[in-house]
């Protein structure tokens, strides 16, 4: 692949070889990556990246779009029957421009939207302070239990009478836990409120009957592509009917000037591959490892927030391991497993050296790890956080975690 790449720039392919060779001997625990296949990258790679297509299938303002518009027509077709959903647009960019445009189709400036706060596994564009979108509509946060992660629906009642959202939003980027819909609707349809789903994190489990879909019941859910879905990076937008037409005006002309084509195509790809039967074996095996995880950590004494999984990661509060997130973020990547700094709810500690880490299973699932190997590598967190300053037993453990990477290869074909 990439010899032509290679001939006009060796600086970028050097890079991308090394990045190859990271991914290949590393272990991947971060819980929003994954390896998209081989077809997939195929399709990002391809001419369709030549081509502007502003505009919707049929209903473009470039000529030439013929064989685009079934691109895209696939992907809607494919994603539609995936999520059992009434509507879908294919083209944000990614997971924060479709939450943005969804604001913008269902909301007027200053309206309120209530979303769980951040630090209780809320998402940055769900009403962070340092966001753009805080600045535009109002956000009011609810919060889930710190030790059980149970959302208190009567404080949720409570806020949305008080606050009279427009907008009520179910989603989440560390939360651990399945969501009751069927409660925020309720409460929604109280108070006469939009109900939006993000579920970007947990997207494949969703089409695989592994966690509840929402499509069915909520008025629009978001999600991205990549993450448990296995794609591009890239976003989607599902809704219903009704609102089709204000969603995707939002998105063009509204938000976005012609999509992306190749993402187009990949997305189809990854669409079609998480129709088939395997996706939902890979995606039940993905929550058996989760949990495998959480019971070997759980008996090295690691304290789980919200107190275990009922999907794809884990929380993890690192306070009685003395030390920090960024630092065992960094101690854990000296021997191969990639994990993310996380705060967790009530940190004392700043965001950019927070008291958590965040571990999830997508990645090591789809390189066909199984429970046994969650043990293995709970035994080796817990050693990394004992001997974070012991450069010595952190090249012992490095040499094991790179030998089990190399018996599960990401991409047998690929070889840069």
């Amino acid at each position: 692949m990439l010899d032509h790449l290679k001939k006009t720039d060796p600086e970028t392919y050097a890079f991308l070889q090394q990045e190859l060779e990271r991914q290949k001997n590393t272990l991947n625990l971060i819980a929003s990556e994954n390896y998209a296949s081989l077809a997939v990258l195929e399709a990002l790679g391809s001419v369709a990246t030549n081509k502007y297509a502003e505009g919707y299938p049929s209903r473009r303002y470039y000529a030439g779009n013929t064989y685009i518009d079934g691109i895209e027509a696939l992907a809607i077709s494919r994603a539609k029957s995936l999520f059992n959903a009434e509507h879908a647009n294919v083209q944000p960019l990614s997971g924060a421009p479709a939450n943005l445009a969804v604001y913008t189709a269902l909301l007027k400036p200053g309206d309120t939207i209530l979303s769980l706060d951040l630090n209780y596994g809320g998402h940055l564009t769900h009403g962070s302070p340092v966001t753009a979108v805080s600045h535009f509509y109002r956000f009011v946060h609810y919060k889930a239990d710190k030790k059980t992660g149970k959302i208190d629906f009567v404080e949720v009642e409570a806020l949305a009478k008080k606050e009279k959202p427009k907008l009520i939003l179910a989603g989440y980027s560390s939360y651990s836990k399945e969501i009751d819909y069927k409660e925020f609707k309720r409460i929604a349809d109280l108070v006469g409120a939009y109900t939006m789903a993000d579920i970007s994190h947990i997207a494949g489990l969703i089409v695989a009957g592994e966690m509840q879909n929402p499509t069915l019941l909520f008025d629009v859910v978001t999600t991205t592509t990549h993450k448990t879905l296995r794609g591009p990076r890239g976003g989607l937008i599902l809704c219903k009917e009704k609102i089709a037409f204000l969603i995707d005006k939002a998105v063009f002309p509204g938000l976005q000037g012609g999509p992306h084509p190749h993402s187009l195509a990949a997305k189809a790809v990854c669409f079609q591959e998480a129709l088939q039967p395997a996706f939902r074996q890979y995606a039940k095996q993905i929550k058996k490892n989760a949990a495998a995880l959480c019971k070997a950590l759980l008996k090295r004494n690691f304290t789980i927030v919200f107190g275990n999984t009922e999907n794809h990661l884990l929380l993890i509060d690192l306070t009685n391991k003395n030390i920090s997130g960024k630092q065992a973020q960094d101690s854990l990547e000296k021997v191969g497993l990639i994990v993310n700094k996380n705060v967790i709810p009530e940190d004392t500690r700043k965001p950019l050296d927070p008291s958590g880490i965040r571990i999830g299973t997508p990645a090591v699932t789809t390189r066909g790890l199984k429970e046994e190997h969650m043990e293995m590598i709970a035994q080796w967190i817990d050693e990394v956080i004992q001997n974070s300053n012991d450069d010595a037993k952190l090249t012992q453990i490095h040499r094991q975690v790179q030998k089990l990477a190399q018996q599960f290869p990401i991409y047998k074909e690929l070889n840069y």
